[in-house]
């Protein structure tokens, strides 16, 4: 082994001596904010006196001190306890550090993201103690099956819920698959993505479908409409799930776009390399233009010049030419997200890498428990959609001509 030069022990000296004090900063913050929240509560009582003059509610000392883990390490932390000295009980309870809480949120929500990198629960306090010191306790094997079962129940839970309190305008969907395999198929979950009226993205279906057929997603979708999904304005995804065949079925109004990245790495799939740089340059210049009438010739333009050679590349985006387009129809705001790679592709692809890796580390209820937990942790960084405003106006059915809400000047298109 390497010998530590004294550089080298100088600099780990250092940096240990820092972590300290970013932790005695961080265990102080937590005390002054704790002691605001017990000063916010005594004043409640202020003006509340027993019969000698002296205050009903009183502070009693503090609750055993407890360690909370932390991304830097354990956190040393004191709840102080008041009572009351005549009438109803009176109980303490810090919003910021609930009773029995051992860990911060973001601990958690490390524990399944190592978990799909493919370390085993045996393996996981040592991994921990990489992030977060030594010092880690708590986090054996038996907590992160705990944990897991309490996922399980989450989970459950959350696939029964009622989702008609919103109302959902936009829907997109994806499958994922993973490297678990079940008979000779590999299993795939199939996800659905909501946008309210609000603009903001939820997850609203992560279920198990084996393979992307038209059963197992008519299953979904009558599921989501039993539990009080109304007809969304739109439905974005790729072109090659059945998806589309089980939609017609349960929601036929709903209008259909496909993605302009999938569509696009299919079409030069079935292009020769040095053809592909100038092919994709076209294809960019049909969902670029600032017009259905413009994207339509740019469309045409793109047929003539491949189709004699590459019929095989033309014929695959000849067939959903009008699903390409919907988005025109639409808020200009909102095409953006519609017709290229967003924020929903992004969480699609990294939790596809992460189930991936994985291979034989999950079980099939395992995958579905985790891409949830994963899932979760995505909703939290997601922005509304832009131009939410204008969400109102799709959902009253107002009629849009490239973009803009038609009118006398800029009337819909025959």
């Amino acid at each position: 082994m390497k010998k530590r030069t004294k550089p080298e022990q100088e600099d780990r000296g250092a940096s240990d001596a820092l972590t300290t004090l970013i932790r005695a900063g961080a265990q102080k913050l937590i005390a002054q904010a704790v002691e605001a929240e017990v000063a916010e509560l005594m004043g409640l009582y202020v003006d509340q006196q027993d019969a000698q003059g002296r205050a009903v509610v009183v502070r009693n000392g503090h609750h055993p001190a407890r360690d909370i883990q932390t991304g830097i390490g354990p956190v040393t932390v004191q709840v102080p306890k008041v009572r009351s000295r005549k009438g109803d009980p009176v109980t303490f309870r810090s919003a910021l550090i609930p009773p029995y809480v051992r860990k911060t949120r973001s601990l958690e929500a490390a524990l399944p993201w190592l978990y799909l990198k493919g370390i085993s629960t045996g393996e996981m306090q040592t991994a921990l103690e990489v992030l977060v010191g030594p010092e880690a306790k708590g986090l054996s094997a038996s907590t992160v099956a705990r944990l897991k079962q309490l996922w399980r129940t989450e989970y459950d839970t959350w696939c029964q819920r009622r989702i008609d309190d919103e109302q959902w305008v936009d829907i997109w969907v994806d499958g994922i698959y993973s490297g678990l395999r079940a008979e000779h198929q590999r299993l795939c979950a199939l996800v659905v993505i909501g946008v309210n009226s609000q603009g903001d993205k939820q997850f609203l279906a992560i279920e198990d479908g084996v393979r992307e057929s038209t059963q197992s997603w008519r299953e979904l979708l009558l599921n989501l409409k039993a539990r009080g999904l109304s007809t969304p304005a739109l439905a974005i995804g790729d072109g090659a799930m059945g998806f589309w065949g089980a939609l017609e079925e349960i929601y036929p109004s709903t209008r259909q776009q496909r993605w302009w990245c999938h569509k696009t790495r299919n079409v030069l799939n079935a292009l020769p390399t040095n053809v592909q740089p100038k092919a994709k340059q076209a294809l960019h210049e049909i969902w670029r233009a600032e017009t259905q009438a413009a994207a339509t010739q740019a469309f045409d333009v793109f047929l003539e010049t491949y189709e004699p050679k590459y019929p095989k590349a033309t014929g695959c985006l000849e067939k959903d030419r009008e699903e390409l387009l919907t988005f025109f129809q639409f808020p200009a705001h909102h095409w953006q997200s519609l017709r290229t790679t967003n924020r929903i592709a992004s969480t699609f692809g990294t939790i596809r890498h992460r189930t991936t890796q994985t291979k034989g580390c999950l079980t099939r209820d395992g995958m579905l428990h985790m891409m949830f937990k994963l899932g979760q942790c995505a909703e939290k960084t997601w922005r509304r959609l832009r131009g939410f405003r204008q969400l109102a106006q799709v959902i009253e059915g107002v009629q849009f001509h490239d973009g803009l809400e038609a009118t006398t000047q800029n009337p819909v298109a025959a």
